[in-house]
């Protein structure tokens, strides 16, 4: 077995492209996944999966159908199963997701956007 430490900056530099995850990182059947975000996504949910996102660095507005939370570097947001949400991005953002293997990005879509990630 080979037990490796994982520079997040180093994988951030890989990262060419917004809304493009990648993966890290995988425990218990969960992916760590790194993305750069700008702009607006749309809006999606995960009938099964919670999601989790850490702002690393930059910031995010999280739209919820009744509000934006506003997520800054080092803080993180638990958007439940079956909750809509769209993430928006004014300036480039960087965010580790933690979520089940099996979650598409787009959720219960799969759309032009839609991204099966590879490993960096």
């Amino acid at each position: 077995m080979s037990i490796k430490k994982v520079n997040i900056n180093e994988k951030f530099a890989l990262i060419n492209k917004h809304w493009d995850p990648k993966i890290a990182g995988e425990l218990n059947g969960q992916h760590i996944r790194l993305a750069k975000l700008k702009g607006s996504f749309d809006w999606h949910h995960h009938e099964q999966e919670d999601e989790m996102f850490l702002v690393v660095s930059g910031q995010l507005d999280m739209h919820l159908r009744d509000q934006i939370i506003t997520l800054d570097e080092g803080e993180f947001l638990i958007v439940p199963k079956g909750v809509e949400h769209k993430p928006v991005a004014e300036e480039e953002v960087q965010v580790l997701l933690f979520e089940p293997a099996a979650t598409l990005n787009t959720g219960t879509d799969v759309t032009e956007r839609t991204v099966h990630p590879d490993w960096i």
